[in-house]
């Protein structure tokens, strides 16, 4: 069965998502420092509501930086899960740039390192390390996926329209589906930057949501999909989400 739920980057975004009737919140886990604060209110919210909830870790510090990322990044991701298993969280997104065609090899096999260690850490805290994809293509994840068992993936539809011809969710569906346990659904109009990835409504941009959808059904996907759109937009992203599963 697939569950949907919806992006909060705050404590007040979380509220107004609780508010929807979702079955979790994806929430952002930015700063140990500051969302350990944050742990009353969510359990309170978990509570109120009966949501459950999945974690949103932060970008990399300096993801071309091995030394950055061991010494700091790293720590941070433990302390994320130190509070993450404080709220009941069990899946955690990461942005763990791992783009072939820009990233050298001997940068890749020291970021497959310290990628090991995040997804050891997570054993340890029961939480599943889900890689997004953002600029790569399916062959880049091929050696994280091959070198580390335990990691599974957030595809993200939207980025995948990005700095493509065609939208590579098709090929991480083809070949990395046993991977895949979290998705990520927003539309955009293609483009080649950051300020392309507009976190539209589906059916505002060009994303191919329906053949999409359509392609994961067909090999009975069954985990969470996280609306990262507008909460205004949240209630029409569902609604569309469900007549294509269904339909």
């Amino acid at each position: 069965m697939i569950t949907i739920g919806g992006r909060a980057h705050n404590l007040d975004e979380a509220l107004s998502v609780s508010k929807l009737g979702l079955s979790f919140i994806e929430i952002s886990l930015d700063d140990p420092a500051i969302v350990s604060g944050w742990v009353p209110q969510l359990l309170e919210i978990k509570n109120n509501y009966r949501i459950s909830l999945l974690a949103h870790y932060p970008n990399e510090d300096n993801p071309f930086d091995v030394e950055i990322l061991r010494n700091k990044f790293l720590p941070r991701i433990k302390g994320l899960m130190e509070i993450s298993r404080q709220l009941d969280i069990t899946k955690a997104t990461l942005h763990f740039w791992m783009d072939k065609r820009w990233a050298a090899a001997d940068l890749i096999r020291g970021k497959l390192e310290i990628l090991k260690r995040i997804v050891d850490f997570g054993n340890d805290f029961g939480i599943t390390v889900c890689i997004e994809n953002l600029s790569e293509r399916a062959d880049s994840f091929a050696p994280a996926f091959e070198a580390i068992p335990g990691l599974k993936m957030t595809l993200d539809i939207g980025h995948a329209q990005l700095l493509a011809r065609q939208n590579t969710s098709f090929r991480f569906i083809e070949e990395h589906f046993p991977r895949i346990a979290h998705i990520h659904v927003h539309d955009n109009r293609g483009g080649t930057s950051v300020k392309d990835d507009l976190h539209l409504a589906l059916g505002e941009g060009s994303v191919d949501y329906k053949t999409i959808l359509k392609a994961l059904v067909s090999k009975d996907y069954a985990s969470t999909m996280t609306m990262e759109v507008k909460i205004k937009d949240m209630l029409k992203t569902k609604q569309i989400l469900e007549d294509c599963i269904r339909n």
